[in-house]
């Protein structure tokens, strides 16, 4: 067996002239057949002198040192080769693991005092750094005595000193890192020196300017003006300090407010009879910096930090960061995070582009892993489930779908398409709806949430908002940025905003398509990953995740998802078609199967319908004699475009219903006007006919004879046909066209002229 300078050992019996405790092997001598080892932790320590209880006069004068001095080590013991050998076979001799220096030692020495006090340690011990030399010196004399002496001499101090670097070196070690200094526990840094109740001691630290001043002029210091803190006053300033609620005020309101309550308590009577409060006397209560030091030294940075906020706030925005944000998702489509916001920037009506509607709402769906967008949706109606899960049926739907439904080539960005997830992370509000449960179940994708008012948790969705905020920022006419209209640094301008719901969906659409194909991703990439050839973007990650199987995918017919997400209402079948939310539908199916006639025979019916909130281009009913569900698209006969929302067809709705009782006002004023001449024109004639009854005299012609008359006259005046009998018709058409022909030849006659 091998021995080691320097190494450790543990004898557990005395024995061979050793004393139980631990030993360093300091000469390992081969050729003389011994080992040389020195005891630096006896197993029992060494009795302490004389015993006896001491004088009470020795107890008062005699001052106690804040640190015990250690006990030197170093004597060096000789034991034969093979009995240390026998020892070490026997398990009497236990090696050790060597001591572990503080993590102090492994610093950087800074302060240059305690730099030259190192270096000059390591010159004065450098000969014991030598095994060959600690070998020859041991051989000769048997002990370390010349070579203490030799180095006392050279460097010019006492053999104690040396005696005291060596017993350093072989408690901590043969080393020079050893012999660092300690000046970081000189002091007692940090220890409190209250004042007792006695007041036997007084005020540490610094004089004042007053008593410095006394001392030059009367030769004394003489008593501070304001006392050191105390037991009491440490004690009342921690009880005060802790009845002020967090967050904490500032440190000045926080010190006034400990010697209201602590300090100026005592009352008295004036001269009228009241109670009033005793005036604070100087030197009866501690100071500001008393009371801001009692307050900070014994508080870590971490409590001091949280003293000024809030918990949820702390949590939030100050806190560590405690891990990654895809952490707890293994692959893509194994999570997605959903999320809504209010977007900043205001919108316009489709129907009529001078109505401001206000801003929207809109919801991302992000995956967790690859932090790709995959799903978004833009609706004027607050958060809730019903919106939620059309912007998961986004996610779903195929690109043709949706650019059907949006008017725009939408893109697909993510390959392969996403699904389903696995798993949701929504906020508490969604979570805890019972749509949300049925829908979960429906689908089996599991719901999850963060705690209450812990956004920081779901930090992946709420950086996409932020991004799609900052991207139309700059760009969109009407856009504000909310960071500076907190602040009020710009104000938003609502007359600024010039895009439908429509063309801010197509919008967001493209700034997603670039941000899943651009976005920097580097820092995602591991080496594996990096010779795997991953794209370093979000889509990039989305791909190979679903290339090296660790992704979640879910096939999932589209009329479930129609079912499960959508929107349902009833439509009904009319003689004009399917009629939904007053507009028509018209399908294939629905001429082929004759529901019209139907319904124009027998009356109509209702039947469920569901809805894309987004476009009143399509709705979908199912198919009682066949698959699935019908596909009714909107008719070109109906009252609402393809472009609109079913919001937008709803404000339109309400606008005319705002206008309705003007409207009736108006035909009622019109129907009245109307009412009234119609009654003078009647009037009038009543008043010609009895004014001529009375004036005629002699025999009246009967009806026959008075229309002759009256054609005739009419054919003299150039009136038109007067209906009565075959003959009075065609002499009244004969004269009418002999009166057009003569009008027509003097026409002719004039532009001759001409």
């Amino acid at each position: 067996m091998h021995l080691m300078h320097n190494q450790l050992y543990r004898l557990t019996t005395d024995t061979h002239g050793l004393a139980a405790g631990t030993y360093r092997v300091m000469v390992d001598d081969g050729t003389a057949k011994a080992v040389y080892c020195a005891l630096i932790e006896p197993a029992v320590p060494p009795s302490k002198g004389k015993g006896g209880r001491p004088r009470i006069e020795d107890l008062k004068l005699k001052r106690k040192k804040r640190f015990a001095q250690a006990p030197r080590v170093g004597a060096l013991y000789r034991i034969e080769r093979h009995d240390f050998l026998d020892l070490i076979e026997s398990l009497d001799l236990v090696a050790l693991s060597l001591k572990k220096l503080p993590g102090s030692y492994y610093e950087p020495i800074e302060r240059a005092s305690a730099l030259l006090d190192f270096q000059r340690r390591c010159r004065i011990m450098e000969p014991f750094f030598d095994q060959e030399k600690l070998k020859e010196s041991l051989q000769i004399h048997g002990n370390l005595a010349s070579m203490k002496r030799a180095a006392a001499l050279e460097h010019e101090v006492s053999e104690n000193y040396v005696d005291k670097l060596w017993s350093i070196l072989c408690y901590f070690g043969l080393e020079q890192r050893s012999l660092r200094t300690r000046k970081d526990r000189c002091g007692a840094p940090g220890e409190k020196r209250d004042l007792s109740e006695d007041k036997t001691r007084k005020k540490a630290g610094r004089k004042t300017s007053g008593q410095r001043l006394n001392k030059l002029i009367c030769g004394c210091w003489g008593d501070a003006v304001q006392p050191g803190m105390s037991i009491d006053w440490r004690a009342r300033i921690i009880h005060a300090d802790n009845s002020i609620s967090t967050p904490k005020p500032s440190m000045r309101s926080r010190y006034e407010r400990i010697i209201a309550i602590k300090f100026a308590t005592e009352m008295t009577f004036d001269e009228n009879g009241r109670i009033v409060a005793v005036e604070l006397k100087k030197g009866q209560y501690p100071n500001f910096q008393q009371v801001k030091r009692v307050l900070t030294k014994d508080t870590s940075d971490i409590e001091r930090i949280r003293e000024k906020t809030s918990q949820g706030h702390f949590k939030r925005s100050l806190r560590g960061l405690s891990g990654c944000s895809w952490q707890g998702a293994e692959g893509p489509g194994m999570m997605f995070a959903i999320d809504s916001t209010i977007g900043d920037v205001y919108l316009r009506s489709s129907i009529d582009p001078t109505w401001i509607i206000g801003r929207p709402i809109t919801y991302i769906i992000v995956d967790v892993f690859s932090t790709a967008v995959v799903g978004f949706y833009v609706c004027l109606t607050g958060p809730s489930w019903a919106t939620a899960a059309v912007s998961i049926f986004n996610t779903t739907a195929s690109s043709s779908l949706l650019s059907d439904l949006w008017g725009y080539d939408m893109r697909q960005s993510l390959f392969p398409a996403p699904t389903l997830p696995a798993s949701l992370l929504c906020d508490r509000g969604e979570y805890l709806s019972k749509s949300a449960k049925a829908t979960g179940m429906k689908l089996r994708t599991t719901l999850r949430y963060t705690p209450p008012f812990r956004p920081d948790l779901k930090g992946v969705v709420e950086v996409m908002h932020r991004i799609a905020k900052d991207a139309q920022y700059q760009f969109l006419p009407g856009a504000m940025d909310a960071r500076r209209a907190e602040y009020e640094l710009r104000r938003s301008n609502p007359a600024a905003a010039t895009m439908t719901v429509r063309q801010y969906m197509q919008y967001l659409h493209e700034v997603f398509y670039i941000y899943n194909l651009t976005a920097d991703r580097a820092h995602r990439l591991d080496a594996h990953m990096v010779a795997d050839g991953v794209y370093p973007s979000p889509g990039g990650l989305w791909t190979w995740g679903h290339k090296v199987g660790i992704g979640f995918m879910r096939a999932q017919p589209q009329a479930e998802l129609i079912a499960s997400l959508l929107p349902q209402r009833h439509a009904r079948v009319t003689a004009n078609g399917v009629k939904f939310l007053k507009s028509l539908y018209q399908s294939p199916i629905v001429d082929s199967e004759q529901w019209t006639t139907l319904a124009r025979s027998k009356g109509g019916w209702e039947l469920p319908a569901y809805y894309y909130p987004g476009s009143v281009s399509r709705i979908w009913t199912p198919h009682s004699r066949g698959d699935e569900f019908i596909d009714l698209a909107i008719s070109d006969y109906s009252r609402a475009s393809s472009e609109l929302t079913y919001d937008e067809v709803a404000d339109a709705f309400a606008f005319q219903k705002l206008k309705a009782a003007d409207i009736e006002h108006q035909n009622l004023q019109e129907k009245v006007l109307g009412l009234k001449r119609m009654q003078a024109i009647r009037a009038n004639a009543e008043a010609e006919v009895r004014a001529a009854s009375d004036s005629s005299t002699g025999l009246l012609p009967n009806i026959s004879e008075a229309r002759a008359l009256e054609v005739e006259l009419a054919g003299r005046l150039g009136v038109g046909e007067i209906r009565g009998s075959k003959e009075l018709r065609s002499e009244a058409m004969d004269a009418h066209h002999q009166m057009m022909n003569e009008l027509y030849a003097t026409m002719d006659a004039g532009e001759g002229n001409a």
